[in-house]
């Protein structure tokens, strides 16, 4: 059985565009089960940095509370959709246990730390906040070993993730290559895999609903693939989606076949 638990969250993100992330993950919510759905009232407020330099952490800490009790009395796979990628973070980290692991697959890798992000966004950070406990925390959540997160598809990294990546033992993929990411499950050998996808992963050909997409990413099929050999490879734990930021609601209808089809296999 999976429980959707849907988190329009906004706050945070670096886009002008923000708000659109809401339509997105309410556009998704009305194609998901409804009795195994549950949506989460995100905060109202913009929220504060509290003097960490991260751009509306208390609004952003306040969604991450409701997300942990919306989906802690969930009985089977959780799989959280919408919201920025640091929705994505608190989704991995949630229940968590020894020997877990996080393949990320996303465009941007999310490896910035506070001083090196450009925007000061959560999202810029939320892949490093699996492994660096100096990123302030959403929740209370711990780390996770570095060599189990691997990151894939991440073809715009700039020079301070790469740096990052290879001073905290991140493995950094460009691609969604099967034998590459399954080589680095394996070193791993995880007791239970996450698998996040930041729609922006896809290549803009594959999916409109994207505030930056990136050029010569994979299409929809390649991006199934990788998903589904890594289920076939590890103990499949918890899953998320997230980036979706379509231009209208009207406007999401148009990739609704590519974004169900990415959920079923993560499902």
């Amino acid at each position: 059985m999976t429980d959707f638990v849907v988190v329009p969250q906004w706050q945070g993100s670096a886009s002008s565009r923000a708000m659109r992330l809401i339509d997105g993950a309410l556009a998704i919510a009305g194609d998901l089960p409804r009795g195994a759905t549950t949506i989460v009232a995100a905060p109202e407020e913009a929220g504060d940095a509290l003097g960490t330099g991260i751009r509306r952490l208390s609004a952003l800490r306040a969604a991450a509370r409701a997300h942990a009790e919306a989906a802690r009395p969930a009985t089977g796979r959780v799989v959280t959709i919408g919201g920025d990628a640091g929705v994505g973070t608190v989704a991995a980290l949630h229940g968590a246990g020894e020997g877990s692991a996080v393949l990320w697959l996303s465009a941007q890798p999310s490896l910035h730390d506070v001083a090196s992000s450009p925007t000061g966004a959560y999202a810029s950070m939320a892949a490093r906040a699996l492994v660096d406990p100096a990123i302030p925390p959403l929740d209370a959540s711990a780390v996770l070993p570095a060599t189990h997160v691997v990151i894939a598809g991440a073809r715009d990294a700039t020079p301070a993730e790469i740096a990052s990546a290879d001073t905290l033992g991140v493995t950094l993929l460009p691609t969604v290559e099967i034998e590459p990411i399954i080589t680095a499950l394996s070193a791993a050998r995880p007791s239970s895999l996450h698998i996040h996808v930041g729609v922006d992963v896809l290549d803009p050909a594959a999916i409109a609903g994207v505030t930056d997409p990136v050029p010569f990413g994979p299409d929809t099929a390649a991006l199934i693939g990788a998903i589904r050999a890594a289920r076939d490879a590890a103990p499949a734990g918890s899953a998320s989606l997230t980036g979706f930021s379509p231009a209208t609601p009207d406007a999401a209808a148009d990739d609704m076949g590519t974004l169900l089809r990415i959920i079923g296999a993560l499902a």
